[in-house]
């Protein structure tokens, strides 16, 4: 029993200051009002928030984001393809009204710390004192959102694999080393 809670306590410390705001995925289309009122809510306003916020959108009406839109509303449990679909961490929410806003604060929120919750709470003052001077400080936050491509996953796989590649190669030249220095050092003590 000691043991076990002198585990749970050094994972659970090895994981403090590792929580942060979840990220969002809006799955949206091009023609939808309602996706462009959710797209606009967080991109002026949510982003300026929450400054560890990243937010990926995904064009759903692009065939090469059909397999994982259709991912999203299996596991979001949707049974009709409308959109927006707002997915926050593990949380999902299809459609969009004004009065979602709360909503998706308290799931950016849910794994923050004490101190980012003042932090978005101090941004959020901010925001509404003088949001173009704030977003005007903070321009950098535009850079939070970023359009999902196929070709993007590609990238990150590739990367992964050439990083795989280089591992294999070296762990293969240690080991063939190795094995000459064995047969080498062997060959030495027969004589």
């Amino acid at each position: 029993m000691k043991k076990t809670s002198l585990l749970s306590a050094i994972l659970g410390l090895s994981f403090i200051g590792s929580a942060s705001a979840a990220d969002i995925t809006v799955y949206y289309s091009p023609t939808c009002p309602h996706c462009h009122h959710a797209r606009e809510f967080i991109s002026g306003t949510l982003i300026y928030e929450y400054p560890e916020l990243k937010v990926t959108e995904v064009n759903v009406m692009e065939p090469s984001t059909q397999e994982l839109f259709q991912e999203t509303l299996t596991k979001c449990k949707f049974e009709s393809g409308g959109v927006p679909v707002i997915v926050v961490g593990d949380k999902c929410e299809q459609g969009y009204a004004d009065f979602m806003q709360d909503t998706l604060r308290e799931y950016v929120e849910i794994d923050m710390t004490d101190e980012q919750k003042a932090v978005a709470a101090e941004n959020k003052k901010a925001m509404a004192e003088d949001a173009q001077k704030f977003k005007a400080e903070h321009a950098d936050r535009a850079s939070a959102i970023s359009e999902y491509t196929v070709a993007a996953e590609s990238d990150e796989e590739v990367k992964k694999n050439e990083q795989g590649s280089v591992v294999w190669f070296w762990g293969l030249l240690i080991v063939l080393v190795a094995g000459l220095g064995y047969v080498l050092v062997r060959k030495d003590k027969k004589k």
